[in-house]
């Protein structure tokens, strides 16, 4: 799949192509609006982030221009405005989703999955690994159908485990997925939160479950052992 994102953060800009490109996407990067619309005519996307707010050309009018000449490609925006009229402006012109700065990089992945999966056929539903379930609608995780307490950041951090079954993650991924901002933060904090899951998975399912994998991050195993 690949994704193009227009924004002129480029603090944040390089913070999502980091985490979208860990998750297995191809990642264009475009500063200004003039260049995100370049991109977007030339080359097909699967799906669009944009901001409305660019220089030169504005996310309203990119869209506007891709719409007018039949590019049906899926745009969501990102942006600071939360002005109701915004919203609706962005929804008209052919929008969609919206999403309002600031948000978790976790938040953003499910929005990207929903729209793909509206697209073009993303799974959906609950999440099984052996006697491991979770319903990330509900946000419920069980084991043997009896309920695991987590946390919010412990159910992301063990949803993003489960969806990367198999793959060592960095603590920057990790991070990405648990924080209210797509920037980075203190490794040490990532480290607390997955000694918690740890502990927790090994209370409810007698096995700590998460892998540590030197010089690299954390990891759930393929499959059960």
């Amino acid at each position: 799949m690949r994704l193009l994102i227009v924004e002129d953060n480029e603090d944040l800009a390089s913070a999502l192509c980091r985490g979208l490109r860990e998750e297995g996407f191809i990642v264009d990067h475009a500063a200004g609006g003039a260049d995100g619309l370049h991109l977007a005519q030339i080359q097909d996307y699967d799906l669009i982030l944009l901001d409305i707010s660019l220089p030169e050309v504005s996310g309203f009018q990119i869209l506007e221009t891709l719409r007018s000449e039949h590019n049906d490609v899926p745009v969501v925006f990102l942006t600071a405005r939360k002005d109701v009229e915004d919203r609706v402006r962005g929804l008209r012109l052919g929008g969609d989703d919206y999403l309002s700065k600031p948000f978790s990089f976790e938040e953003l992945l499910a929005r990207i999955r929903a729209v793909l999966r509206r697209s073009s056929g993303f799974p959906q539903g609950r999440l099984l690994w052996g006697r491991l379930e979770m319903k990330p609608e509900a946000h419920l995780a069980l084991w043997d159908n009896q309920p695991v307490d987590l946390t919010h950041k412990e159910f992301q951090l063990l949803e993003t485990f489960l969806l990367n079954r198999g793959k060592a993650l960095t603590r920057t991924r990790l991070a990405l997925n648990v924080y209210d901002s797509a920037f980075e933060c203190d490794s040490n904090v990532i480290d607390a939160h997955v000694a918690n899951l740890r502990k927790k998975l090994l209370k409810a399912t007698g096995a700590a479950l998460i892998e540590t994998v030197r010089g690299v991050g954390f990891r759930l195993p393929e499959s059960p052992s």
